[in-house]
């Protein structure tokens, strides 16, 4: 199997290339062009776990209720191109099975058929925070791809660092988090136009988005015409 990232800034896409045997997971509606001995099998279930009641807490994290599996079906390599809805850059994270990864809500794009997809609960400030309460995660040993709105970064923490809810994309799950106000009072967070943050504490990777779509919603919205 072969992993291109394609484009650089706001319409990057990924190209996989799948030889006999091997299968790529991705979100649904994420397909956007494939080879036609590609075989798509759409289900609510990651590596024969969870069901329906996972593909449940994956609508709840954010992302699709669906998962697409895709494969060739006659011998020959086959193409899949896998691109985000929102407008940004695409990462690639090879996984050793050693540390998990958390990805925030919608973040998630794909994933090679050796991991496992999972939902965990952020806590009750995750619906205050007016993101999705629940993160995306990911375990095994493989290529796990993450879609940002803008441009993206990855940092490597040993300290503390606090992050906007709305500019998480993924992050290690080898470290302390937890949600708060952006400022000391929730007046003055309200004020700011800020609201919950993630505040994290240890030694880890983070990867961060530099844009927000829940605000960029809010801003356009109103400029759209009435349904």
């Amino acid at each position: 199997m072969d992993i291109k990232i394609q484009g650089e800034g706001a319409f990057a896409s990924a190209l996989v290339t799948l030889d006999p045997g091997d299968q790529f997971v991705s979100d649904a509606g994420a397909l956007y062009r494939a080879s036609s001995n590609i075989e798509t099998d759409v289900t609510t279930r990651s590596r024969g776990k969870g069901g329906l009641f996972g593909g449940l807490k994956r609508l709840l994290s954010g992302d699709s209720f669906f998962l697409s599996t895709y494969s060739v079906r006659d011998g020959q390599p086959g193409e899949v191109g896998l691109a985000p809805t929102a407008m940004g850059e695409v990462w690639a994270i090879d996984l050793d099975g050693s540390t998990d990864w958390l990805c925030a809500g919608g973040s998630y794009l794909g994933s090679t058929s050796g991991l496992q997809l999972d939902t965990q609960f952020q806590g009750f400030k995750g619906f205050l925070s007016g993101e999705a309460p629940f993160f995306m995660k990911v375990s095994g040993v493989g290529t796990l791809l993450v879609s940002a709105f803008g441009r993206i970064a990855e940092q490597q923490l040993d300290g503390d660092l606090v992050v906007d809810t709305g500019h998480v994309v993924a992050f290690e799950d080898t470290m302390d988090f937890s949600l708060s106000k952006a400022g000391s009072s929730w007046i003055q967070s309200f004020l700011a136009g800020e609201g919950i943050v993630l505040n994290f504490e240890g030694e880890g990777r983070i990867i961060t988005q530099s844009q927000n779509l829940t605000e960029f919603g809010k801003v356009l919205g109103p400029m759209l015409p009435a349904r």
